[in-house]
C-alpha cells in the first residue's frame, strides 16, 4: 500500500488498473494498493444470512418495480443518486418497529415504526389456556404512528399478540401479558 502526495496525475483517478493495481481515497488520501482478489475465508454465519437477506431484498425489489405507484411512492423518497430500485431494497431489509404497546380502556394502542410505512397492524387477543378470543386489524390514527384496535374484552393472565408488517412484508411480532 502506498500514499500518494500531491501527484496531478493521480488527483483524479480512481479504480483499478488492470488486475493489479487499485487506487481509491479514504479520508482524504489517496491510496494505491495491489488488487485484492476473493476472500479464501469460508463465510461465517452471519455472513451467510446477511447474504440471504440482501438477495430476498433485491427480489423483492425487482418484483416492486413493476408496480406504478410502489415504484413512484420509492422513487419520491429517494435522495440525490438514489432510485427507487435503492429504497425498495432499503425498505426490504429492515423490519418495523414496535415502540410501545399500551391499553385505553378496551382499546390496545400500538405505537410502531418504519423507515418507510407500516402497512397493518394485527392483533390477536388470547385468554390464559391458549385460545384465541379474538384477532383483527387495528386502524391507523390520525398521527400517523399509533395504531387502535378496540377489542371486545381483555381476558386476565391472558395476552395481546401485536403483528407489525411493513410494504414488503416484514413482520415484527411482539406479545404483552395481561394482568
Amino acid at each position: 500500500m502506498a500514499l500518494v502526495k500531491d501527484n496531478i496525475l493521480l488527483q483524479l483517478v480512481r479504480g483499478t488498473l488492470g488486475k493489479q493495481l487499485t487506487i481509491y481515497e479514504r479520508n482524504g488520501q489517496i491510496i494505491m494498493a495491489q488488487k485484492r482478489g476473493p476472500s479464501k475465508k469460508k463465510p461465517t454465519k452471519k455472513q451467510l444470512e446477511a447474504r440471504y437477506k440482501m438477495k430476498v431484498a433485491a427480489a423483492y425489489a425487482m418484483v416492486i418495480l413493476q408496480d406504478p405507484e410502489l415504484k413512484a411512492y420509492y422513487k419520491s423518497l429517494a435522495g440525490p443518486g438514489q432510485n427507487a430500485y435503492n429504497m425498495a431494497v432499503k425498505d426490504a431489509y429492515k423490519s418495523p418497529e414496535v415502540q410501545n404497546i399500551r391499553f385505553e380502556e378496551e382499546t390496545v394502542v400500538v405505537t410502531a415504526k418504519d423507515e418507510f410505512r407500516v402497512a397493518s397492524i394485527d392483533i390477536r387477543v388470547i385468554d390464559a389456556a391458549g385460545t384465541i378470543q379474538e384477532s383483527g386489524k387495528a386502524v391507523l390514527g390520525r398521527n400517523g404512528v399509533d395504531w387502535y384496535y378496540k377489542a371486545t374484552s381483555l381476558p386476565p393472565g391472558g395476552k395481546v399478540v401485536v403483528v407489525a408488517v411493513d410494504l414488503p412484508g416484514n413482520e415484527t411480532v411482539r406479545e404483552v401479558r395481561l394482568e
